[in-house]
């Protein structure tokens, strides 16, 4: 039976930062131990066609059908022992303790010595599958220009375990009237004196010595837009300036509006403008 650790190259397409870590799973039926000392862990089915499982966790054991949109939740720490039936296909997602343990602190103000999460067999939940299919889209493309759409992401769904699947379950604090103007203006310069560099969530946050996720809806609430859109839109703006008063190579207006290839500006562009760059400038 294979050991399967926090370090171990499984046969599946992998990718993440330094608080998620997503992959995609996909074995012959079979069975594996699993053991993750500093993340916590979801599971979730891709297959179509519905699964038999056999799982034991914190002494418990689940035996039955697993469908997409079926989620298994193990704890970090906590030993998980999976036998299935058929071919696998699954996305796994790993948040570390650290992460959740200040999203706890900074976001629910809560003491996150007192918060756990609870070993769950075959939940369904509407919030956590729709995130989970977003960072599984997201990961299948190259993600390095996008930071702080996974950031966001990230803190949704920390959030989401620690309201619905913990031993404790704090309210989210109700988030009303936006930034001040001057604490926007703030963090508006600031993206617009970074846009080639890339930005995370917590930078942003700490400008006002905010949580990430208080900062995020607190700055949608102001501008009408989560703050991957707003710099999305920036960097574009910042591109067509480049594009039309420079004759510069696109792959180099690309890089200093902070896209890391030609390719991603132009599905970036296109999106938001309906011409590729190459069009735009000859318009």
């Amino acid at each position: 039976m294979p050991e399967v650790d926090a370090h171990t190259s499984f046969p599946s397409s992998s990718s993440g930062n330094d608080i998620l870590r997503v992959e995609t799973l996909q074995y012959a039926p079979g069975e594996a131990s699993c053991h993750f000392e500093e993340t916590h862990t979801i599971f979730m089915p891709l297959a179509s066609r519905p699964i038999h499982y056999l799982q034991a966790q914190d002494d418990k054991t689940y035996t039955g059908l697993y469908r997409k949109g079926d989620i298994l939740i193990t704890p970090a720490k906590i030993p998980l022992f999976v036998r299935w039936e058929g071919e696998e296909n699954c996305l796994q997602i790993q948040l570390t303790t650290q992460f959740l343990q200040s999203v706890a602190r900074e976001t629910l103000e809560q003491n996150s010595d007192l918060i756990e999460l609870i070993p769950t067999f075959h939940v369904r939940d509407a919030q956590m599958e729709a995130i989970a299919m977003m960072l599984h889209t997201e990961f299948q493309q190259d993600t390095s220009g996008n930071r702080l759409y996974l950031d966001s992401l990230a803190n949704i769904l920390a959030v989401n375990l620690l309201r619905h699947h913990a031993t404790k379950r704090p309210q989210l604090p109700i988030y009303e009237g936006g930034l001040p103007p001057r604490q926007l203006q703030q963090v508006l310069d600031y993206i617009d004196a970074h846009l080639d560099c890339e930005i995370k969530l917590a930078d942003l946050a700490q400008i006002l010595d905010m949580s990430p996720f208080h900062f995020s809806r607190l700055f949608k609430l102001s501008t009408g837009k989560s703050p991957h859109q707003y710099l999305i839109q920036q960097r574009i703006e910042h591109a067509k300036q480049l594009l039309k008063q420079t004759d510069r190579r696109i792959i180099d207006i690309a890089y200093e509006c902070g896209f890391n290839s030609h390719s991603h500006l132009s599905k970036q562009f296109r999106q938001m403008m309906g011409v590729t760059p190459k069009v735009y400038r000859m318009g």
